[in-house]
């Protein structure tokens, strides 16, 4: 018998890299990066093995260390020095965040994406101003509305702090179309901003909320966050985030959630990014610990199915790791 059709004559090693479908390269990785007022000294992430929080004194240090391996794009996180009820060390002008902003852009030609979010700067944890009893109440948490213009003050800190990029995270309703307004009204037109538009309520955020120090101090996010149960969903939270003038559009986390990532590539026409969050990246860590698994080898088969899948950018903590073995 006779076969036509042998795919298997395009698998050779001399062949198989002409036909590859998919490229994964270090300037399609974004790398975060932990800056912590509290510390003079860089400190070890436990639950995320190679990570560490980053005195601001170290952080263009930090950065320099991210462009050797031929990764270009850092995002970066905050912890200050002190947190209130509403948050307000996120928009100050030597914040954590924008300090380190100011120096990152000016010594090293990293392109410098920044968090909007309120969780890390709050002291009950949550991503926006409370409601009302929301302390006694579990089906009360964070006020929508009342958070938008706090998220456009942060989002015009960073930018004046020189950020390329603002990526908002706290899954407001509403939230790119306030940044957009307030970066528009001081003059910030050109400041793309990359949108959470699809983040959901999921498990996979364990050991960020202990690297940002950002866990709730009560209750959980599953009001403002999106139920994993739900598909067609994440297509109207993405629709609504490009009519109000996102930019870039993301889905987080990454793995559980391909079907998203394939389906924003599809029907938007926007840049889409992936989150490959800090639980996908500590689950792969620990099954090589126990010598179940190839890290190098899962790392960047995770990475490219996240690709294959139609993410132009990944936001991921093998970022480094991954852009040295390309």
């Amino acid at each position: 018998m006779t076969l036509i059709d042998r795919p298997r004559r395009l698998r050779g090693d001399g062949v198989r890299g002409l036909v590859s479908e998919t490229s994964l390269r270090p300037t399609d990785l974004i790398a975060p990066v932990f800056v912590d007022a509290t510390t003079d000294s860089r400190t070890t992430i436990e639950s995320m093995p190679g990570h560490e929080r980053v005195p601001v004194d170290d952080a263009v240090d930090r950065v320099e260390e991210v462009l050797e391996t031929g990764v270009e794009a850092v995002m970066l996180f905050g912890i200050p020095e002190s947190k209130d009820e509403n948050g307000s060390r996120a928009w100050a002008t030597d914040g954590v965040v924008q300090e380190a902003t100011r120096r990152i852009t000016a010594e090293t030609d990293a392109y410098v994406i920044t968090d909007v979010c309120l969780c890390e700067y709050t002291e009950h944890g949550h991503c926006g101003l409370l409601e009302e009893h929301a302390h006694e109440d579990p089906d009360l948490t964070v006020d929508n509305d009342a958070t938008l213009p706090l998220l456009g003050d942060i989002a015009v800190s960073h930018a004046r702090a020189g950020a390329d990029m603002v990526a908002p995270s706290g899954m407001m309703d509403g939230m790119v179309g306030a940044i957009r307004g307030a970066l528009d009204d001081d003059g910030h037109t050109d400041v793309p901003i990359m949108s959470y538009a699809a983040k959901f309520e999921s498990a996979f955020y364990g050991p960020f909320r202990d690297a940002a120090d950002g866990a709730p101090s009560f209750g959980n996010r599953r009001h403002y966050q999106m139920d994993p149960a739900n598909r067609r969903e994440a297509m109207r939270e993405v629709e609504l985030d490009v009519e109000q003038g996102a930019d870039v559009l993301m889905v987080k986390p990454a793995l559980p959630y391909l079907d998203v990532v394939s389906d924003v590539r599809r029907e938007f026409d926007h840049p889409v990014a992936a989150y490959n969050v800090s639980g996908e990246y500590a689950m792969l860590h620990a099954a090589a610990e126990k010598g179940w698994l190839d890290l190098e080898a899962v790392a960047h088969e995770s990475l490219l199915s996240i690709k294959r899948a139609g993410a132009d950018l990944i936001l991921t903590y093998f970022a480094e790791d991954v852009a040295r073995q390309l």
